[in-house]
């Protein structure tokens, strides 16, 4: 059993730690709690395992809120916030991230072309800003079961309309499959096992 040499990890045409980026935009106690597509406590599972495989395959990550320093909205949820000490957070007035400046010089920063996005809620934070990276070149992978929407007609709506203009769907098991890709790729064995087994709520 021998596995073929690794590919280029930038030319790749899947997902690597060395082509990709991930973007958190709006996991916000208001926007979850105000979610109706999918049970809520999974949703915030589902996003913790995308967060903790970021980490493990030292992805660049973008975290935005929207309406923090207006005093309108609370900031990132703390099971996130655990997971990122010490990150900036990109806060907006702008329900589409892709319409602030310095969120837009965040992800441009990152030197990634394949966005891997979550965001809150489907229909809009995320929506909106996949069509526009789309259209400006960049190659967009929504997490579908680690997001969400108002109703489940506006989680599909939104991501039947990224589908649309070229968005390439992805779980977060796939995600952190794809990522890992060989067992022979050791280092990140025993954190891959640790976040794909976790206990839920763990």
């Amino acid at each position: 059993m021998t596995s073929q040499s690794i590919r280029d990890p930038i030319q790749d045409h899947l997902l690597t730690p060395q082509n990709s980026a991930l973007v958190i935009i709006d996991y916000q106690p208001i926007q979850v709690t105000s979610v109706a597509s999918m049970d809520r406590r999974a949703l915030v599972n589902n996003i913790v395992s995308v967060a903790r495989t970021a980490k493990l395959y030292k992805l660049p990550v973008v975290l935005s809120t929207v309406n923090v320093k207006t005093g309108a909205n609370q900031p990132t949820i703390h099971q996130l916030q655990e997971l990122f000490p010490g990150i900036e957070t990109f806060d907006r007035t702008t329900i589409n991230a892709w319409e602030d400046v310095e969120f837009l010089k965040a992800v441009k920063a990152t030197g990634r072309k394949k966005l891997i996005m979550a965001a809150l809620w489907t229909e809009a934070c995320l929506t909106f800003p996949a069509l526009d990276a789309l259209q400006d070149g960049y190659e967009v992978y929504p997490i579908i079961d680690a997001v969400g929407g108002t109703s489940v007609e506006a989680h599909r709506a939104g991501l039947e309309r990224i589908y649309q203009a070229g968005g390439k769907p992805v779980s977060w098991v796939q995600l952190i499959c794809e990522l890992q890709r060989d067992w022979n790729r050791k280092e990140t064995v025993p954190g891959f096992a640790e976040i794909l087994f976790a206990v839920e709520g763990h």
